[in-house]
């Protein structure tokens, strides 16, 4: 979806008053970030939040239950866990479920993560994308690719995908989480992907808001297109950092104002 209508100023105004009430540390207490935020290694944090954005459909405080349900399972030392866990500790993660995530998918997801870490020092590895590269798209591609090898058939609706015209809201969240720098609530913990190169994590709250303020069509569905469109809008208000106003929508439509 391509979009020429600038962003009026009244509404301009608002993402900013939206962004500064909600973009602060109050935000983390009750959103699934504050499971990363438990962790200082940067693997844990990396696994944690990668689970956190896996998991992050449904009531935010069911997604906060069900990651600490599994974080205690791996005796809250993920990193550990998965890099030597051996046949035997598995028999921990039987039983695990959180909607249509079952022990299924959760198996695939442990040892996709050790092979991961055995050849990589951090998950930027693989999200990392080039320089010239305009946005996260080529990198999410690469990563849906290489995590999805050897999956089973069902666990592939869990990694999305914007070949396929998903708008990758999960997935966009984490990298949001990971990439964001100087943030109260994101990490900017990794360097090869500016935040300019991010997309908009396009849920069902954003796309609300989204539609309410006139930014995106009211017919418009969460797909890449739309994700991409939204986030062009946003730079024109902030270039370098364009995803910050992803607090304003969520906020906008979670909490009205």
């Amino acid at each position: 979806m391509d979009r020429t209508t600038p962003i009026k100023p009244k509404t301009a105004i608002l993402l900013e008053k939206l962004f500064e009430t909600y973009h602060n540390t109050s935000f983390i207490v009750d959103d699934p970030i504050c499971i990363p935020h438990a962790y200082t290694q940067l693997q844990d944090i990396e696994i944690t939040a990668f689970f956190a954005s896996v998991l992050a459909w449904g009531q935010r405080k069911t997604i906060i239950q069900k990651c600490k349900d599994l974080f205690q399972r791996m005796d809250n030392a993920p990193y550990s866990f998965i890099l030597h866990h051996s046949e035997r500790d598995l028999k921990v993660l039987q039983g695990f479920k959180h909607r249509t995530f079952n022990e299924i998918d959760l198996l695939h997801f442990v040892g996709q993560l050790q092979r991961i870490y055995r050849q990589y020092r951090s998950l930027e590895d693989l999200f990392s994308i080039e320089s010239t590269e305009r946005n996260v798209y080529e990198g999410l591609i690469r990563f849906h690719r290489f995590f999805l090898q050897d999956a089973p058939r069902r666990t592939h609706k869990h990694i999305s995908s914007p070949i396929k015209n998903s708008a990758c809201k999960r997935l966009n969240m984490f990298l949001r989480w990971m990439v964001r720098r100087d943030s109260p609530v994101d990490f900017g913990i990794w360097k090869s992907i500016l935040p300019s190169q991010l997309v908009c994590p396009l849920d069902i709250h954003v796309e609300k808001a989204a539609k309410r303020l006139d930014l995106i069509d009211t017919k418009a569905k969460a797909t890449w297109s739309v994700a991409v469109s939204l986030t062009e809008l946003f730079k024109t208000l902030c270039p370098e950092d364009p995803v910050k106003y992803d607090y304003a929508l969520f906020g906008l439509s979670r909490y009205g104002m």
